[in-house]
């Protein structure tokens, strides 16, 4: 039993998290720019599959699990951001695509997210869980 700082009773202690374990992903040259690499890390129900982008020269990870229904969001198209363009009345010039912002579309329900913040772009609320990752010596590492 665990007692709260105003000395009332809690539950029961709840398990620590596991500690992070370090993995070695691939190879440098296996992620492209604009591209990405999706790994299953660990076994059993610990298992956790991971999605690793580059963007910008620059390696993100998230796990790859859509924050809005649970899908595969990390194998989903990558596109650039859909933008529409305006003149100066403020009238629809039609839309374009910005390639200074990438996105990954979750398959199931097309869910966007940036790779930069694994946010949704219209509902910051909604982000995938981001990962550690490194890159040195030619490899990629993500810790989880």
């Amino acid at each position: 039993m665990t007692t709260t700082l105003d000395g009332s009773a809690a539950g029961p202690a709840s398990d620590p998290a596991p500690p992070a374990r370090t993995y070695d992903v691939g190879a440098s040259d296996e992620v492209a720019e604009r591209g990405r690499l999706v790994v299953t890390l660990g076994g059993g129900p610990d298992a956790v599959t991971v999605g690793v982008f580059r963007f910008g020269g620059r390696l993100y990870a998230y796990e790859n699990r859509c924050a809005h229904q649970g899908g595969p969001a990390c194998q989903g198209r990558i596109v650039s951001r859909v933008r529409e363009r305006l003149d100066d009345q403020q009238r629809s010039l039609g839309t374009v695509f910005d390639e200074t912002t990438m996105h990954i579309v979750c398959p199931w329900h097309g869910f966007e997210y940036d790779v930069t913040t694994g946010r949704h772009p219209g509902r910051p609320d909604f982000a995938l869980r981001g990962v550690s990752v490194d890159e040195e010596g030619g490899r990629i590492r993500v810790t989880v």
